[in-house]
């Protein structure tokens, strides 16, 4: 099994998590590190309006929760566009997401891949707002 290790920075979180998707259902183990400097298109005041709604969705009780954090709403994302079966199951235990960059990956080489740059995009939130906008630490 070979590792892949991908930098969020100034990426498209939608179009990063697609990649690490089909990465993980082809058997590799992925790492992201900076999930929070990852970016949701879109005009930031209608991004917070979406991830508040889904975070008041449910009952605080039973569910369905909604992840805060970036790095845990990154991971949600991946795991969400895996199959709903025992092969995405397994595979997004091969998936490990870092809010900033750990030091035992100081060193490592790190990808940024050209289909998830951001491009020419001007409206953007990056996750570490959604996060402290819908209650996270960001």
């Amino acid at each position: 099994m070979a590792g892949l290790f991908f930098d969020a920075e100034g990426l498209v979180a939608g179009r990063l998590a697609s990649i690490a998707a089909k990465q993980l259902l082809k058997g590799n183990k992925v790492t992201i590190v900076n999930a929070s400097k990852a970016i949701v298109s879109g005009r930031p005041s209608h991004t917070f309006e979406i991830y508040s709604r889904k975070v008041k969705m449910g009952d605080p009780y039973h569910g369905p929760f909604f992840p805060r954090g970036p790095e845990r709403i990154l991971r949600r994302t991946v795991k969400s566009m895996l199959p709903q079966s025992s092969r995405g199951r397994s595979a997004v235990l091969g998936l490990s997401v870092h809010s900033g960059t750990p030091k035992l990956y100081e060193g490592k080489k790190f990808e940024k891949p050209a289909a998830a740059e951001a491009g020419n995009i001007t409206k953007f939130a990056t996750l570490s707002r959604v996060s402290k906008q819908i209650g996270g630490k960001g």
